[in-house]
Parts: C-alpha cells; sequence; structure tokens
C-alpha cells in the first residue's frame, strides 16, 4: 500500500515516514509540506492512502482533502491532528476522510489505521464521531437539521432504520439482530444507503444522521 504524507513540519513527517518503515507492506512515496502539494503528488503518484495535516500554509489540508475526495478514483484521507475535537476534523470527515488520527499515536496503531483506510474501513467509530460533535460548537443547527431530514427522505423506511442502526455505532451483525434481519440483507441496506445518499463511508451516515437528530430521539422537534 502506498502512502503520501502531508505535514508542513519536517520533522513530523520524518518521524512518520520512520514509523511506517518498519510495515512491510507500506511505502512512503511522497511527501509534501502543503495542500497543494499534496493535491499534485497524489496525481503523480496514485497513493492508497494520504496522512493529511489540516493546518498547513497555504492550501490547507481541509482544502486538499475535499479536492482529492472528489477526484475518481480517490484515495482514502486520514487526517493527522492535535486536537480531538476540532470543527475542521468535522467537515473533513463530512468530505469522505476515511478518519482522523492523533499525532502521538503509537506507530503500530498508526499502521493498522492505514490498511484499514485503504481498505475502505473507517478509522473511527460513529461513537467517536458523535463524541467529537459534541465536544465542538454547533452553528446553524436547525439549517442542517432540515437540510440531513431532507436528504435522508430519499431512503426507504427500512433503509432509514437501517442507518439510524449505523449512526448509533452499531455492526451489521448487532443490526441484524436488533431489526431481524438476514446479514446479508443488512449490508444489501447499507450498500444503498450509501449509494442513494452519495457518500463512501459509514462514518458520514453516522454524521448525517446525527445533523437529522435522529440519533437523539429523545430531544424536541
Amino acid at each position: 500500500m502506498d502512502v503520501l504524507v502531508a505535514d508542513d513540519d519536517p520533522v513530523v513527517r520524518f518521524g512518520l515516514k520512520m514509523m511506517l518503515g518498519g510495515a512491510p507492506d507500506l511505502r512512503v512515496v511522497a511527501e509534501a509540506s502543503n495542500g497543494a502539494e499534496a493535491v499534485e503528488l497524489a496525481r503523480r503518484h496514485h497513493p492508497d492512502v494520504v496522512l493529511m495535516d489540516i493546518r498547513m500554509p497555504g492550501t490547507d489540508g481541509l482544502t486538499a482533502t475535499e479536492t482529492l475526495r472528489s477526484r475518481s478514483p480517490a484515495p482514502q484521507v486520514m487526517v493527522l491532528t492535535t486536537f480531538d475535537a476540532d470543527a475542521h476534523v468535522l467537515r473533513a470527515l463530512r468530505a469522505g476522510a476515511a478518519g482522523f488520527l492523533l499525532k502521538d499515536t503509537p506507530p503500530d496503531e498508526l499502521v493498522v489505521a492505514i490498511r484499514h483506510a485503504a481498505q475502505g474501513r473507517p478509522v473511527l467509530s460513529p461513537e467517536v464521531t458523535r463524541r467529537l460533535i459534541a465536544r465542538v460548537a454547533e452553528s446553524g443547527q436547525d439549517t442542517r437539521r432540515a437540510a440531513a431530514r431532507r436528504r435522508l427522505d430519499a431512503l426507504s423506511d427500512r433503509e432509514r432504520e437501517v442507518a439510524v442502526e449505523i449512526g448509533a455505532g452499531r455492526s451489521n451483525a448487532e443490526i441484524a439482530a436488533r431489526q431481524h434481519l438476514g446479514l446479508t440483507t443488512v449490508k444489501t441496506h447499507a450498500s444503498a444507503i450509501l449509494a442513494k445518499l452519495g457518500l463512501n463511508n459509514r462514518v458520514q451516515v453516522a454524521l448525517l444522521v446525527h445533523d437529522a437528530g435522529l440519533d437523539r430521539p429523545d430531544r424536541p422537534e
């Protein structure tokens, strides 16, 4: 799996490269010091995963993430941050980033996370996503809720129920048991949800469910 590292601090880039050097299945193919370089180097090297710092001079990592995720084929993007409650991280997740990692993540966890991202598996659970959201000051909540509910109207009743279960952080097996469905049926519904909503991972589904207020059924409308 090819990895591109984007961070404006050369010491951080060197450290990440060293940490990944011990994994025989990972290869750092390029290093970028800002978002514009990351986009250009990704075009040249076609990495499987991009480790992306958010705060960089010039084109920041957030803009670069949105650009990269809009391409086809798009590399998986892992956001690197020193904060675990950052509105910019949320925006990156909404743009389709596979997840986020703190910069002090232990090397073995970093390697596992990159492998998961390369396989299209989110690198944080919807539960972590909800905790992140809860710690960020919300603005325009009513507008987002209305927009999210309009998007979810594209789903059938059963798909909507499965989407809410995904938003609660439950696995396909757990959803199958709770909804009295076969595992294959749940997988089919999950794929349909992603396709209808134009999303590419379960974290984005969880964020949309949160915006719609469906993960907080006890709250008044």
